[in-house]
């Protein structure tokens, strides 16, 4: 059974825990001048484990009632750090560079032990999930401003950011009018129209008939086919496996205002790799790109913390990222995770990973085979539609069997027998 059937349940039955919107911050320095300044609203999805081996899932959003306990200003970095609710934090590191700022990482900690948000809850301990978001080139003394919801996932948490605006670095203790928008708020600008080119040369004589020219042919851009799956694994010095990984990988990745997405190709691909107690890895380098994935746990569940990835794209320039703060694909020791539909992972502000297909166990690999699985969010949702339709069904059939019964008992009582 899914670990997220409890979460498909839910909202089919409407079921959705909320707090109220919005929170407005000001972060004062040692000489009690305004350093940073926050207006956002922030809505959080989080799953969590409850009795009966099930997944719950609840939704709520960053109350006014925040602290701001932990935020810090300096000349190269600030941190915003609100803390609500019963040992609960959502914190932005932002870093300068040169005359524009970034957010270098978003980190949400929450306490499981806190029955008011996570009723029923196995767990008492305290997870944090640190994401990367989307708030990069602000201009020195502007403000970042972004309407439009940015959603950021992770496996067990999803974040919505809306209505966004903020200064990590305020000069002079003042808040600045001027505005960096992020590039979803931006309008698209429709292409100038052509203008003919003018001729001095003499104009040609008037014929009585016209000709249409033919429309411009536009070159599509090409779509990349649906990765091919590849299995991949590693050997312990036993020769048994110890870590097995079945997926379809697409890589996005930006450069300046370039986008390109290249699929990893199985069969020309070598892995590499290690398993330990605590941490594993898997190498795989084809001739595009090389992907490294660190997975490690911590005693009870493992999950895909860090991935470092660099390629040679079209244009002939190597691009290199890494993030070592990912809290995705988490799954029980002793089981495997799975994903069969597509999804889509934020790895930095640059690099995005599609998967498809996905099933991966790390560790307590027994008889070279994967583990029961536990499957995704996605996955799981699948099941919704089939269901319904069983029950749909199920009721009709109930229905028509009781009509034919009252009709059947009826035509007895008139002295008539039904064949």
């Amino acid at each position: 059974m899914s670990r997220y059937t409890a979460f498909a349940w839910l909202l089919a039955f409407g079921i959705v825990f909320q707090l109220s919107h919005g929170v407005e911050v000001n972060v004062t320095d040692k000489e009690d001048m305004l350093c940073l300044y926050a207006n956002l609203n922030v809505s959080f999805s989080v799953s969590y484990e409850v009795a009966g081996d099930r997944n719950k899932t609840i939704e709520f959003t960053l109350p006014n009632e925040v602290t701001t306990d932990g935020s810090k200003c300096d000349t190269t970095s600030s941190t915003l750090k609100l803390n609500f609710g019963t040992g609960h934090s959502w914190s932005v590191n932002f870093v300068m560079n040169g005359k524009v700022y970034q957010a270098d990482s978003i980190t949400f900690s929450y306490n499981l032990s806190d029955s008011t948000h996570f009723p029923e809850s196995l767990s008492n301990e305290t997870v944090s999930v640190t994401m990367k978001p989307q708030i990069t080139n602000v201009g020195v003394d502007t403000c970042y401003s972004c309407k439009s919801k940015d959603m950021i996932q992770a496996d067990l948490v999803n974040m919505t950011l809306s209505d966004v605006l903020i200064q990590a670095f305020v000069s002079n203790g003042s808040k600045s009018e001027n505005i960096t928008s992020c590039s979803a708020d931006q309008p698209t600008t429709p292409a100038p129209p052509t203008t003919p080119a003018t001729s001095t040369a003499t104009a040609a004589p008037v014929t009585n008939f016209t000709s249409t020219a033919p429309p411009p042919t536009t070159t599509p851009t090409p779509t990349l086919p649906t990765p091919t799956t590849g299995k991949y694994s590693i050997k312990s010095d036993n020769s048994t496996f110890c870590l097995l990984a079945n997926f379809g990988l697409r890589i996005g990745i930006k450069q300046g205002e370039k986008y390109q997405e290249m699929n990893l190709e199985p069969n020309m691909t070598k892995v590499s790799g290690s398993c330990g107690v605590n941490s594993s890895e898997l190498q795989l380098v084809s001739n595009t790109m090389t992907i490294m994935f660190t997975f490690t746990n911590n005693t009870t569940k493992f999950q895909l913390h860090a991935l470092n990835f660099t390629a040679k794209t079209t244009s002939g320039v190597e691009f290199s990222e890494v993030n070592t703060n990912l809290s995705l694909w988490e799954a029980a020791i002793g089981s495997s995770y799975m994903c069969n539909k597509e999804q889509n992972y934020t790895i930095t502000n640059v690099l995005t990973l599609y998967t498809f297909n996905l099933q991966v166990q790390p560790f307590g690999v027994t008889k070279d085979v994967f583990s029961t699985a536990e499957e995704c969010q996605a996955d799981a949702e699948s099941f919704l539609v089939p269901i319904a339709v069983g029950v749909a069904l199920l009721v009709l059939i109930l229905i028509v069997l009781l009509a034919y019964f009252i009709g059947r008992k009826r035509n007895m009582a008139t002295g008539y027998e039904s064949f």
